[in-house]
C-alpha cells in the first residue's frame, strides 16, 4: 500500500468541523463544517435547545477528560523510554567552550 492514498479525518475541537488532513503533505485536504441546527422561536423549543446543549457539553468535556487520561498515559510511556534510554548511555563530562581550546 502507498502511503499518499491515506488520509487522517478528524473532528476539530473548537468548531467540530470534520477535517481531512494529509499526513504525507502535512495539510488539510478539505473541511466540512457541521450543519447549525436553526435557532428556537418560541419559548419551548429554546428549553429543549438549552437542556440539549447541556447534554452535548456533558459528553465533551467527558471526552475531553478521556483524553486527558490517554494523555497521562502516553506522557508516562514516553518518559519510561527516554529514562531506559538516558540509563543506557554511559556518562561523559560535558564539554565546554574552554575546553575547545
Amino acid at each position: 500500500m502507498s502511503n499518499e492514498n491515506k488520509t487522517i479525518q478528524v473532528t476539530c475541537p473548537c468548531c467540530d468541523a470534520l477535517l481531512t488532513i494529509d499526513p504525507v503533505l502535512a495539510a488539510v485536504l478539505d473541511h466540512k463544517m457541521p450543519v447549525r441546527p436553526h435557532m428556537a422561536v418560541e419559548m419551548k423549543d429554546a428549553v429543549k435547545m438549552v437542556n440539549e446543549e447541556a447534554g452535548r457539553r456533558d459528553e465533551k468535556f467527558k471526552q475531553f477528560a478521556e483524553a486527558e487520561k490517554n494523555k497521562s498515559k502516553v506522557l508516562e510511556a514516553k518518559f519510561q523510554e527516554l529514562f531506559k534510554k538516558a540509563k543506557d548511555e554511559p556518562l561523559t563530562k560535558p564539554l565546554k567552550d574552554i575546553d575547545l581550546d
